[in-house]
């Protein structure tokens, strides 16, 4: 048997706060999450995909597919642990996080996530990053980056980083997609480290590796998704497809 050498996991989570049974929600008649793995299915890097979640009725709704889907524990705190559940049982080269609430992520951006790391073998983690628009940078909901001159991740934020002294500034400011590749020894430190004080600060998760001097490669692309993040976002999604 071949060695799954790089991994594909999509978290999905049934009791959503803002938007319970989100996975499920159809969008032009097919659910959020076979639209995600149908998307990540095209993916020409991926040795292996599945879905991980802690609830029956996405396992059921996903077999019916022809998803491959992986229970897990209940208790995580972050769809991150509930994939390094699956990674650890595997334990690929590459594991790739896709958001299950991006019902727009082409497989092209998740080959360019992994090729990025196989290129470079000192890179942990791996991110997109896509222009700022002008409404992005004062929205709390929408994360920003900046990067050091390797195209590394100097830190994350809600709030509109870098400040701009000068209005006439050339600088494109980035905003982040939140899928990841990672080495597997990078995805293991990120679940057996605790929680740092920027990561509680901000609620950005990625922060935990920066602060514990982990680095993430930012990989720019001109990406514009429509994530779903509330039922109102379904209709956006729609309006897009058409």
């Amino acid at each position: 048997m071949n060695r799954t050498r790089i991994l594909g996991v999509i978290p999905a989570r049934y009791a959503s706060t803002r938007f319970p049974g989100k996975p499920m929600a159809l969008i032009k008649g097919k659910s959020l999450i076979r639209r995600v793995w149908e998307n990540a299915l095209k993916s020409k890097e991926l040795d292996e995909l599945i879905i991980a979640t802690d609830d029956l009725r996405i396992k059921r709704h996903a077999e019916e597919f022809g998803g491959k889907v992986f229970l897990t524990k209940a208790s995580h705190p972050s769809g991150t642990d509930r994939v390094f559940e699956v990674a650890r049982k595997i334990r690929p080269e590459i594991v790739v996080n896709i958001q299950g609430d991006e019902p727009l992520l082409p497989a092209e951006s998740i080959d360019l996530l992994v090729r990025t790391l196989k290129k470079d073998k000192k890179i942990p983690a791996a991110t997109l990053v896509t222009p700022a628009e002008k409404d992005d940078c004062r929205n709390p909901d929408v994360v920003k980056t900046v990067m050091d001159i390797r195209g590394r991740a100097l830190y994350f934020s809600r709030a509109p980083i870098p400040f701009l002294k000068e209005k006439r500034s050339q600088l494109i400011l980035c905003k982040h997609i939140g899928i990841y590749a990672f080495r597997f020894p990078a995805l293991k430190a990120f679940v057996f480290l605790k929680p740092s004080p920027l990561e509680k600060t901000e609620k950005l998760e990625q922060l935990r590796l920066l602060e514990n001097g982990i680095g993430i490669k930012l990989v720019k692309t001109k990406l514009r998704l429509q994530a779903v993040d509330t039922p109102e976002d379904i209709k956006k999604v729609e309006k897009i497809l058409k």
